[in-house]
C-alpha cells in the first residue's frame, strides 16, 4: 500500500469512528470479533453470574428482602453486561453518536414526538386519573416496579430488533458507482472514489453488507431510536409529575391507594412517592407505546428514516470504498 493509500486508510477509519462506526474499520473488527469468541463470553457470564448472586445475596440479607435483593443483584450483572459492550465491543462509540445526533437535531425531532404525543397524552392522562391504575402502581414495591420498567424496555428493544434490520436492505439493493462516489463527497475517500468507481463496483457486486457491518447499522438505528423514546418518556414522566402536583390532593391519593398516610418527598409540600411512583409506571408504559407506533406508523417510519438515511447511505458507500481500498476480505 502506498503511503498516499495509507493515509487515506487511516483518515477514513478515524472517519468511521466519529460517525459512530467502528465495525467498519478492520482493525477495530478483529478486537471486537474476538470478543465475541465463545470462551470469553462464557467467562464473562460465569463472572457475570457470580457477582450477581453474590450481590443479590448479601443486598437480600441486609435489607431482608428478597426481591431488593434480587432486583440489585440483576442490575448490578446487567451492568457488567454493559460494561463490557461498551468498552470491548466498542459500543459506547456508537452511543455516543446516537446521543450527540439526537441532541443535536431536536429541532427535527420535534415535529416526530408531535405526531405520537397528543393521542399518547390524552390516553395516558385517562389512565393517570383512574383509582385502579393508582392502586396497582403505588403498591408496586421498589423491586417489582423496577421489574415491570425493565420488562417494558426487553418488549421495546425487541420490537425494535424485529423491525429495524428491514430497513437497512434497500441500501445493497439500490447501491450503485454513481450512488458509491456521490456518497464518499465531503469524506475522507471523495477523491479515491471518484478515480476507481470501477473497483467500488466490484466490490459491491461481491461484498454485500453482513455480519458486524450491519450489525453496527442496526446499533445506530436502535440507539438513535432509544434515545427518541427516553426523551418523550422523561417528558411524560416530567408532565404528569407536575400534573399531579397541580392537581392530585393528598386526600384523593389517600383514597385511591388506600394508604392512611403518603410517603413524602423531601423539601415538596404536595409530593409524594405515590405521585412519582405512578409517572415513572405511566412513562414507562408510554414508551413502549410511542415504540410499537414508531415501527407501525409508515408515516413517522419515513419522516425517521428520511433524517438518518442519508448517513447510513454515505456510510455504505465509504465502506464500499474503503473495501475497495483496503483489498481485504471483509470478514
Amino acid at each position: 500500500m502506498t503511503a498516499a493509500a495509507a493515509d487515506e486508510t487511516r483518515a477514513t477509519e478515524e472517519w468511521f469512528v466519529t460517525h459512530g462506526l467502528p465495525y467498519f474499520v478492520d482493525d477495530l473488527r478483529a478486537k471486537v470479533r474476538r470478543g465475541l469468541a465463545r470462551p470469553r463470553l462464557l467467562r464473562l457470564l460465569v463472572v457475570t453470574s457470580v457477582i450477581g448472586v453474590a450481590v443479590g445475596i448479601g443486598v437480600g440479607w441486609w435489607s431482608d428482602d428478597v426481591g431488593a435483593g434480587l432486583v440489585s443483584g440483576a442490575t448490578i450483572a446487567a451492568l457488567v453486561l454493559v460494561g463490557y459492550a461498551l468498552t470491548v465491543l466498542r459500543t459506547w462509540v456508537i452511543a455516543t453518536w446516537a446521543i450527540r445526533r439526537t441532541f443535536g437535531s431536536l429541532g427535527q425531532l420535534f415535529p416526530l414526538v408531535t405526531r405520537a404525543l397528543p393521542l399518547l397524552l390524552l390516553f395516558i392522562t385517562f389512565l393517570f386519573i383512574n383509582a385502579e391504575v393508582w392502586e396497582v402502581a403505588s403498591h408496586l414495591d421498589g423491586a417489582v416496579m423496577w421489574l415491570t420498567v425493565a420488562l417494558f424496555t426487553a418488549i421495546t428493544v425487541a420490537f425494535l430488533l424485529v423491525r429495524l434490520p428491514e430497513e437497512l436492505q434497500v441500501f445493497d439493493d439500490q447501491l450503485d458507482a454513481d450512488r458509491v462516489v456521490a456518497g464518499c463527497r465531503g469524506t475522507p475517500m471523495e477523491g479515491w472514489a471518484a478515480a476507481h468507481d470501477r473497483e467500488a463496483e466490484q466490490v459491491m457486486r461481491q461484498e454485500r453488507m453482513a455480519g458486524l457491518q450491519k450489525v453496527n447499522l442496526v446499533l445506530m438505528l436502535l440507539i438513535a431510536q432509544i434515545v427518541q423514546v427516553l426523551l418523550l418518556s422523561f417528558a411524560v414522566f416530567t408532565f404528569f409529575v407536575v400534573f399531579g402536583l397541580l392537581v392530585m390532593e393528598p386526600d384523593i391519593i389517600r383514597n385511591w391507594t388506600g394508604e392512611e398516610t403518603l410517603r413524602s418527598v423531601p423539601f415538596f409540600e404536595r409530593a409524594n412517592m405515590e405521585l412519582l411512583q405512578v409517572s415513572v409506571f405511566v412513562a414507562a408504559f408510554s414508551g413502549l407505546y410511542f415504540t410499537v407506533y414508531a415501527v407501525t406508523d409508515e408515516i413517522y417510519r419515513r419522516q425517521f428514516f428520511t433524517s438518518i438515511v442519508h448517513e447510513l447511505e454515505r456510510a455504505v458507500s465509504v465502506r464500499v470504498a474503503y473495501r475497495a481500498l483496503r483489498g481485504q476480505d471483509p470478514g
